[in-house]
């Protein structure tokens, strides 16, 4: 999923934030992303799977999820990448990784009905047209 507007004004120098990517840019970056949830944020920071605290084995089908773990990794690259502050992994602890997971994991986020094994899909909620 990808958003069809253009992103606002970037930095030159800074990546675009996955929602904006299309095509082959957004499968290298979800690419890039699953790698690193499968090498370093499950196996450090995934807790047990249960009802009061969902995970769906397919999480990239989710896009509020693939959303903000793209945004928790590029904290995560910024902040314990070389050149990075000593403080930075306690300030991506901090200010990061525990709302984020808090949020994904959340009985009523984005995996609620999601069960260890079984990815179940969400219906976004519907909106009126606007009247304008």
């Amino acid at each position: 999923m990808t958003l069809a507007s253009q992103p606002p004004q970037q930095q030159q120098d800074g990546p675009a934030f996955i929602l904006y990517l299309q095509g082959s840019e957004y499968d290298d970056g979800l690419h890039r992303l699953t790698l690193w949830v499968r090498h370093l944020l499950l196996p450090v920071y995934g807790r047990e799977v249960g009802s009061t605290a969902p995970w769906c084995p397919s999480w990239w089908r989710h896009p509020e999820a693939v959303a903000q773990l793209y945004g928790l990794w590029m904290a995560w690259k910024e902040l314990t990448g070389p050149g990075s502050a000593a403080t930075g992994p306690s300030t991506w602890h901090r200010d990061y990784l525990a709302h984020v997971m808090a949020s994904l994991r959340d009985p009523s986020g984005p995996f609620a009905g999601c069960k260890a094994g079984a990815h179940r899909a969400k219906e976004a909620p519907g909106m009126d047209p606007y009247p304008g």
